[in-house]
């Protein structure tokens, strides 16, 4: 679809400072020819700061912006060929479809011919060529947003920046749109990067995904390991639900650690750089522990059952008090987990997600 994919993106050293702000420190991102990566993060994290950088809105206090390993730091922003969709489209009012979409081409002076030829096999591909003489008003948001699409693919781009665009849409429509973009991503081999806060979304989009915090970058990896195994305890608590169960280290070696909560220790297969005896944070996602009436794993008080389609959310207390999400699936759930009832919590030490550094020395407290 186009004749510019599959170029190489690199920040090095990226650091920006609104004056004694420091919106990025130090970024380092190695993006791959035809990866879509995802800057995740809150706001005020420095997604967007990195997204201006690349695009060249920006100018980085320190450090460097590469394509195919060559800096562009330096060239003004009409000429790096970089496309961007935007979280409001910015589509011209007064032009219909076809021209929003060879509006580019017809700013750089292309043939007409030439922009006739690419309007059509842009919205061929963005499956929009019976919109073409039609007016932005007269189109739903998910309609706009492919034709912002088309118009930044008829440039033939080197690299695609999204910003948030699915944010203006809704649920059911966003999920079809976020289906779409990964399609003719594919389609493409583009290098796309995706600017969200929305952790669904960039778990299920990207090939990898960059967690910021606070313009620092926490973690870089494929979602599956940033959800299974953070790095870090924002990036833990951050992307997805956590339970965070206070504890003491009670065994290690150089690959597992022994975490002892209450009476029970469980074995974590996870290295810890603490010692035996230091406080610790164990976490867990509420779909990779159980609940039993058999006697077994951590005593439970049942505070709360809440049937969600095909899953059961429970609501629990330990023994000290500490609030504990359960999912299970509803047929696998016992009849008589009732609210106000008692029951155990079962931990499977290889299903942990992390263990972190506790900040209050003295759990349970």
């Amino acid at each position: 679809m186009t004749d510019a994919s599959g170029h190489a993106l690199a920040l090095e050293h990226i650091t920006h400072r609104f004056g004694d702000m420091v919106a990025a420190s130090n970024i380092n991102l190695d993006i791959k020819p035809g990866e879509l990566v995802s800057l995740l993060g809150p706001s005020g994290c420095g997604k967007t700061t990195l997204l201006k950088i690349i695009a060249g809105f920006l100018r980085p206090t320190e450090g460097d912006v590469l394509v195919d390993g060559a800096a562009i730091t330096h060239i003004p922003p009409n000429r790096r060929r970089i496309g961007i969709v935007f979280q409001n489209y910015a589509l011209f009012p007064h032009m219909t479809v076809a021209d929003n979409v060879g509006y580019g081409l017809a700013a750089a002076g292309r043939p007409k011919g030439e922009i006739a030829a690419t309007v059509k096999e842009m919205l061929d591909v963005v499956q929009m060529s019976a919109f073409g003489d039609r007016l932005p008003r007269q189109l739903s948001g998910g309609q706009q947003q492919r034709v912002a699409l088309a118009r930044c693919l008829a440039i033939r781009p080197r690299i695609l920046l999204l910003d948030e665009p699915f944010s203006a849409l809704d649920k059911n429509l966003r999920l079809d749109m976020q289906i779409e973009i990964k399609r003719l991503q594919r389609q493409s081999g583009i290098t796309t990067v995706l600017v969200t806060h929305d952790q669904e979304e960039a778990l299920s989009i990207s090939d990898r995904i960059a967690v910021l915090s606070r313009g620092i970058l926490e973690q870089l990896a494929a979602p599956s390991e940033i959800y299974d195994r953070p790095r870090t305890l924002f990036v833990n608590t951050f992307v997805g639900t956590a339970n965070l169960i206070e504890g003491i280290v009670a065994a290690k070696t150089k690959s597992d650690t022994g975490v002892r909560i209450g009476d029970a220790v469980i074995d974590t297969n996870l290295p810890t750089y603490l010692a035996v005896g230091d406080p610790i944070l164990l976490s867990v996602r509420p779909e990779s522990v159980r609940l039993s009436k058999a006697a077994g794993g951590l005593p439970v008080r049942i505070r709360a059952v809440m049937p969600i389609g095909p899953s059961q959310i429970y609501d629990v207390l330990l023994a000290d008090g500490t609030p504990v999400k359960v999912v299970q699936d509803r047929a696998a759930s016992a009849p008589d987990l009732t609210a106000d009832s008692d029951a155990f919590l079962v931990i499977d030490g290889r299903r942990i997600s992390g263990l972190f550094t506790n900040p209050d020395p003295t759990p349970g407290a």
